[in-house]
C-alpha cells in the first residue's frame, strides 16, 4: 500500500536573519505536514514567525535550511523558474488585505491567475463566474473592487486564490481586516470553498472562531511548530 503524499510538507525548516550584530533565529527546525482536505490553523503572537513560515511554505522565500515539499516535489532543488511555476500552479494565497487589481472587475481579477497559467480567456471567465456564484457574488461579478464592500472584496480574493485548482491554500489573517459580522460571512465562505475543493490549507489567524472551525490548531514556540495540547488550551495572543 503506497503512502499518501501530503500536499504541503515542511521538515526541519530553519530561518535565520543577520541583524548586523548577531543572528536572529525565527524558525529553528519547524516541521509540519498538511494533508489533502485538511485545514490547519496557525496561531501565535505577532513576531513569532507566522508570516515567515507562510512565505517559506508558499515558495516566496527560501529557508536557511530544511525541506519544503509541495505535492512531494522538493522545492529546494528547483531553480527560480520552476519554483515560480510550482507556486503558480499548486499554491493559492489569501492575505489580510485583498490585493485586487483596482481597474479589473471581480471576474477579471479571478480569471487573472488562470490567464497567467495559459487558460483561454473564455474558459477562465466562465470558471471565474462559477466561483463567484458559489461565493454569493454573481450579481457583483462585473463590479470593480472600489464598488464592493470589504467582505465582498475578500470573497473575490478567496475565489482568485483557488482559481487554478491548487493543492495548497495559504492564508495570512484572511478575516483580520474585517468587522466581526463581515468576518463571520467571509469565514463561512472560506471554509465552504476550502472543504469543497479538498485542498490542504494552512491559515495564520488571531480569529478564535475561525481557528476553532478548522481541523486542528498548531502554534509556534521557540521557532518550532507544536500542537495546542488540548481543545481547552487558550489561543496565544499578542
Amino acid at each position: 500500500m503506497s503512502e499518501t503524499i501530503a500536499p504541503l510538507a515542511l521538515e526541519n525548516v530553519v530561518r535565520t536573519f543577520d541583524d548586523g550584530a548577531s543572528e536572529v533565529h525565527v524558525l529553528s527546525g519547524a516541521s509540519l505536514a498538511v494533508n489533502a482536505g485538511e485545514l490547519v490553523a496557525l496561531v501565535a503572537p505577532s513576531g513569532a514567525g507566522k508570516s515567515t513560515l507562510l512565505q517559506i511554505a508558499g515558495l516566496l522565500e527560501r529557508p536557511t535550511s530544511g525541506s519544503v515539499r509541495i505535492g512531494g516535489v522538493e522545492a529546494g532543488k528547483l531553480g527560480d523558474r520552476d519554483r515560480t511555476a510550482l507556486r503558480r500552479d499548486q499554491i493559492g494565497f489569501v492575505y489580510q488585505f485583498h490585493h485586487l487589481m483596482g481597474d479589473f472587475s471581480a471576474r477579471e481579477n479571478v480569471a487573472l491567475p488562470m490567464r497567467l497559467a495559459g487558460v483561454a480567456r473564455g474558459t477562465a471567465l466562465s470558471r471565474a463566474d462559477a466561483l463567484l456564484d458559489r461565493l454569493g457574488l454573481a450579481a457583483r461579478r462585473k463590479h470593480r473592487p472600489g464598488e464592493m464592500s470589504g467582505g465582498e472584496r475578500q470573497r473575490v480574493a478567496i475565489a482568485r486564490a483557488v482559481a487554478n485548482n491548487p493543492r495548497v491554500l495559504l492564508a495570512d489573517e484572511p478575516t483580520g481586516n474585517l468587522d466581526q459580522g463581515t468576518a463571520a460571512s467571509v469565514r463561512d465562505a472560506f471554509l465552504t470553498l476550502s472543504r469543497d475543493t479538498g485542498l490542504a490549507a494552512l491559515v495564520a489567524t488571531h480569529n478564535e472562531a475561525l481557528a476553532a472551525d478548522l481541523d486542528r490548531i498548531v502554534t509556534l514556540r521557540d521557532g518550532l511548530i507544536v500542537p495546542l495540547t488540548s481543545s481547552h488550551e487558550s489561543v496565544p495572543h499578542d
